[in-house]
This record gives structure tokens, C-alpha cells and sequence, in this order.
């Protein structure tokens, strides 16, 4: 009997993570004489640890295939990071234990940086114990900053999101400069690196040329400068729109909107650095203002995904299960661009040890010369990532989405203590 295969979703999901599960799925069920069933971890790894196993063969093919037009993680996600294997054994010995029992021979975990930490971590620990087990990661993260890869399936859609609403909010706030709102604040994800903050600059273009400030969290927040500059466009231009990063930092290092809360991967909690530069614009500058959250708007936006990006995530589920029976293992699906116009790319491989625990942060020449903007550069590598419209169906005015009967199979171990 072909072996089966697992499959979880790790992490914040996106807008087309369930085009990844639908590219693992399909692929999988057209080679049926090597691979059995694909079963999904409820809730990420933790459904292999509680063994609560998805049977995603209950689900017809319409369903599947409409995963590739739905938000959200379609079997749950999870943030839950393995311990150390000489820490936490007991953790890995559990999970080859569930996989034996399955006889799952395939491990494909849908993530970013933590969850490429995990799926090496199997990668290694079922070798030690000398279970055959093909891990492959399928990259996924709006942070886009995934080391080995030109950029990461979610962060398109993302950049067309928040490139797309900026514009849209600076039409809104010119209408109104003249005797009410005169600064709008648009505060976007990225902990670390900039790469969202910076795909707002595309919002500003010869076409539709906006008075625009970005904030990376690359360049340290100088208040007197920053302010002087959203002054200046304000007294020349009627007003001034702000794209913020969640990982804004003074130049002591520190975040300008942590809590002091963790979350379970040990990052800190961040959100409001957008409203603090909202408040100062009024406190110091008098202008009245509007802010905005994109929080998870940002990232569940499927109606204004990327065609870019929806087909990526697609190409990168398939790429893992072909990857897995050619007998590969430890390595992570990778996009690799070819050109920027036109715009070609193809699929490869890289070693986890490569990825795991890495960053690939925003390229400085990426930012312009008066550390407020983009350069040209940014801007060939950014805009074919936000190319293309990927259709919906509708339904009574609404996007319709898919959502799976997600039966599980029947348990064979005893609960796990761990």
C-alpha cells in the first residue's frame, strides 16, 4: 500500500496559503500508486501531536480545487514552536509515533522562518530514529522575509493590498484637506523587516503622484525629522499620508508599540507604532488626522488577491509533493526569479539549514536616498509580485468561499501528556 502524507498549516495564514494546500492536495491525489492519503494537522503540529488528523480524502475534488479562491488556514494553524530535541524528546518521539501508526512517509509544513525551523528539526530527528520520513517545507509569510527564496507565497497579495488601500485613502484624504483631514496613518505588518511597508510606496507612481511617507523598521525613527517632513508636504502639497511599520524602532533599538507581552514563539507583541505617529502629528504639528489598522484586513484580503501570487502558492505545493517523491528531504520549495521584465521565475530547492532561524531582511538600496520612500530598484522587484487579478465567484453580492467538512480519522495511541 502507498505510504500517506501529512500536511499542516504554521503561523499567521494569508490570503492564498490554501492555494499551497490545494497544489499539496492535488498533486498527491494524481499519483495514488505512491501516495495513499493526505492528512492535514488540525491546528498546525499540534493536530499531530494530539493525533486529530484531518482525512482530507472526505473532501470532494470541487472543494479542494476551491481552496485555491479561499482565505484563511482551511485546516487551522497554529503558533507553536518544537522545543530543542535533546529538550523536549518526548515532543518528536510522540510525533514519528502518530506518523508509524498512519504510516505517513511525507511531512509537508506550510510556513515561514519558525515553521522551516520545525520541519528540519523532523527532518532530523526522524532520521536519528531511523523512520523514513520526507520533509518538505512549503513557504509561506507576508513578512517576505524567508531566507533562500525571492520572495514568499502571501506577502503579493499582501503588497497589493496595502498598496491598493493607500491609494485609495489618499484620493479620500485630498477631498477632504482643504478644512478637515490633512494626514492619513496607515500602519502595516513586518516586525522586522520592511518589505510591506514598502510595497505601500506603490501606492505613489508618475501616474498618481501622492505626498507619501514611509516609516521602515530598518531606519530608526528620528521624531523632529519625521515630523518636519510631514509638515512640508502638508504646507506644499494640502496634506500627507503615512505608511507605518508595526516594527517601528527609536535609534536605541526599541520597539516604539511593544507591550511587554510574548507571544508563543518568544516575539514580542507589537501594534498602535502607527497611532503614536498619529498622536504626534497632532500634538506637535496641530494637523488633524485619520489612522488605520490593516492587521489581519491585510493578510485575509483573497478579493484583491495577486494572480502573481495565488498561482506561486499553488506552484509551490505541487513543487513539494514532487520534491518529496523524487526522495528529497530537509529542504524548503524556493522561488527563484529569472527577470523582471518580462517577469519569469521558476521553482528550486534549498537546504533548511539555510532557512531556519534566518531573516532576509529589506535591501537597504531599497530605500530611498531621504529614507522616506523606494527607489527604482524596489519598485522593479516589487510590482510584478502584485500583478494580476484572481478571479471569485460570488454570491449575493459576497466573495463565496469553501468550507471543508474536516473529519478526522480514528485515533490509535493514547493521549499525548507532553
Amino acid at each position: 500500500m502507498p505510504a500517506n502524507a501529512f500536511y499542516a498549516q504554521s503561523g499567521g495564514v494569508t490570503a492564498v496559503i490554501n492555494a499551497s494546500a490545494a497544489g499539496v492536495i492535488e498533486t498527491a491525489r494524481r499519483h495514488p500508486g505512491k501516495i495513499g492519503k493526505v492528512f492535514a494537522g488540525r491546528d498546525g503540529i499540534i493536530g499531530a501531536l494530539n493525533e486529530d488528523l484531518i482525512d482530507t480524502s472526505r473532501e470532494s475534488a470541487s472543494a479542494i480545487a476551491a481552496l485555491v479562491r479561499t482565505p484563511g488556514g482551511a485546516f487551522g494553524s497554529c503558533r507553536y514552536k518544537l522545543k530543542g530535541i535533546d529538550e523536549h524528546r518526548a515532543q518528536y518521539t510522540r510525533l514519528v509515533d502518530v506518523f508509524r501508526a498512519h504510516d505517513i512517509r511525507y511531512f509537508f509544513y506550510n510556513g515561514g522562518n519558525d515553521s522551516a525551523d520545525t520541519c528540519l528539526k523532523m527532518a532530523q530527528v526522524s532520521s536519528s530514529m531511523g523512520y523514513p520520513l520526507a520533509c518538505v517545507q512549503v513557504p509561506k509569510t507576508i513578512d517576505n522575509d524567508l531566507a533562500g527564496t525571492d520572495n514568499c507565497p502571501g506577502f503579493g497579495s499582501v503588497a497589493k493590498y496595502v498598496a491598493t488601500s493607500m491609494r485609495e485613502a489618499a484620493f479620500d484624504v485630498a477631498s477632504m484637506a482643504s478644512n478637515s483631514t490633512r494626514v492619513f496613518v496607515l500602519e502595516v505588518m513586518g516586525r522586522h523587516a520592511g518589505w510591506i511597508t514598502a510595497a505601500v510606496g506603490l501606492a505613489d507612481d508618475a501616474q498618481h503622484p501622492l505626498p507619501l511617507v514611509l516609516l521602515f523598521p530598518e531606519v530608526p525613527f528620528d521624531e523632529a525629522r519625521v515630523l518636519a517632513r510631514v509638515d512640508h508636504l502638508v504646507k506644499t502639497r494640502g496634506y500627507c499620508c503615512i505608511g507605518v511599520s508595526e516594527g517601528l524602532r527609536d535609534a536605541g533599538g526599541r520597539f516604539l508599540s511593544e507591550s511587554g507581552l510574548r507571544d508563543s514563539f518568544g516575539n514580542a507583541q507589537l501594534g498602535g507604532a502607527g497611532q503614536q505617529v498619529a498622536h504626534l502629528v497632532r500634538e506637535r504639528l496641530g494637523h488633524k488626522y485619520h489612522f488605520a489598522l490593516a492587521d489581519y484586513l491585510q493578510r485575509a484580503a483573497r478579493h484583491i488577491a495577486s494572480k502573481t501570487d495565488v498561482e506561486q502558492a499553488y506552484a509551490v505545493g505541487r513543487a513539494a509533493v514532487q520534491a518529496a517523491l523524487r526522495g528529497e528531504s530537509g529542504v524548503m520549495v524556493a522561488i527563484e526569479r529569472i527577470s523582471d521584465q518580462p517577469y519569469r521565475w521558476s521553482l528550486g530547492l534549498v537546504p533548511l539549514s539555510r532557512v531556519a532561524n534566518r531573516e532576509h531582511m529589506l535591501p537597504r538600496g531599497f530605500i530611498s536616498r531621504d529614507r522616506f520612500g523606494i527607489t527604482a530598484r524596489a519598485r522593479a522587484y516589487l510590482q510584478p509580485l502584485i500583478r494580476g487579478e484572481a478571479g471569485l465567484k460570488f454570491s449575493n453580492g459576497l466573495p463565496a468561499y469553501v468550507r471543508l467538512k474536516n473529519v478526522s480519522i480514528k485515533k490509535k495511541l493514547a493521549p499525548f501528556e507532553g
